[in-house]
């Protein structure tokens, strides 16, 4: 069922006893009926705006430090995810993963930082189409336009591009300038950033080309010294968020919500559905 209404649905009349993504702008209300409880779990989910750095201005990480810094992170969380995630910082590494570089410098929401690196571009303002669509993930439209307002005091104009959800992942990620996407992330660190940002990377989402970070993927690989490794990993994740061509600005906790006929033990932190492992841990009650 991809509705999550129709979902929630099922759920609340009996039809299923289990259902992944509710909608967080009304799982209060799903949570306060007899019998239903959520199931929620830190994990290595995230949203991303990805930014083609293959082509002018994205090519110009001063551009992309600007809209980085136009963007509330903190009403993100709050409006669109309800609470249920935590503030991110332009790096696909989560606190659910090994290595997670909680000691980042953290980009926060700030116009005249915004302003600065659009001057270092050589820009007074810039104009920009932000392309979008509820398969992004929900509440994405929201999202978008949430952005849009932020932006504007950044000397940075925004159009939300409304695209077509049939489609979205083949006609407009990876294709479009600058889009909205998701990922449920990876358990391993080398996992996530072989797959979406390394050099020549298939989903290398934003193409983005960084020397240094790909000469220590490779190095860390076959670290055995674990401080060592940990070393490289946040020096890794330090590159992506301050050059990196994907602005994410929140981590996603995974939510589930069950009726009192299921029982369940500790729940994994890598996917939806207890990790996908709901068919072989999960037990009628």
């Amino acid at each position: 069922m991809s509705d999550p209404t129709a979902r929630q649905n099922a759920l609340m009349t009996g039809e299923v006893d289990v259902i992944n993504a509710p909608d967080l702008a009304t799982v209060g209300l799903l949570k306060r009926r007899p019998g239903i409880s959520l199931v929620e779990t830190t994990g290595t989910a995230h949203y991303t705006m990805p930014m083609l750095t293959n082509g002018a201005p994205l090519n110009d990480n001063n551009v992309r430090l600007a809209l980085k810094y136009a963007i509330n992170r903190e009403e993100f969380l709050e409006k669109i995810l309800h609470g249920y995630g935590k503030v991110a910082n332009d790096t696909p590494i989560t606190p659910a993963n090994r290595y997670y570089a909680a000691d980042l410098p953290q980009h926060s929401y700030d116009p005249d930082k915004a302003k600065f690196h659009l001057k270092q571009a050589g820009m007074d303002s810039l104009d920009i189409d932000l392309s979008t669509s509820e398969t992004a993930f929900t509440g994405a439209v929201n999202a978008a336009q949430l952005f849009q307002q932020s932006a504007k005091a950044c000397g940075i104009n925004v159009t939300v591009k409304r695209e077509p959800e049939d489609n979205y992942w083949t006609n407009v990620w990876m294709k479009k300038p600058f889009c909205m996407g998701y990922w449920n992330g990876r358990p391993t660190e080398d996992d996530m950033f072989s797959l979406t940002y390394a050099s020549g990377a298939e989903w290398n989402e934003s193409f983005w080309e960084n020397e240094k970070f790909n000469q220590l993927l490779i190095t860390a690989r076959t670290e055995l010294d674990d401080a060592k490794r940990r070393e490289m990993y946040h020096e890794m994740q330090a590159i992506v968020s301050e050059d990196g061509g994907t602005i994410i600005p929140v981590f996603v906790n995974y939510v589930d919500a069950k009726n009192d006929k299921v029982a369940h033990g500790p729940v994994a932190g890598d996917r939806f559905f207890d990790g996908w492992k709901i068919v072989e841990r999960w037990w009628a009650a």
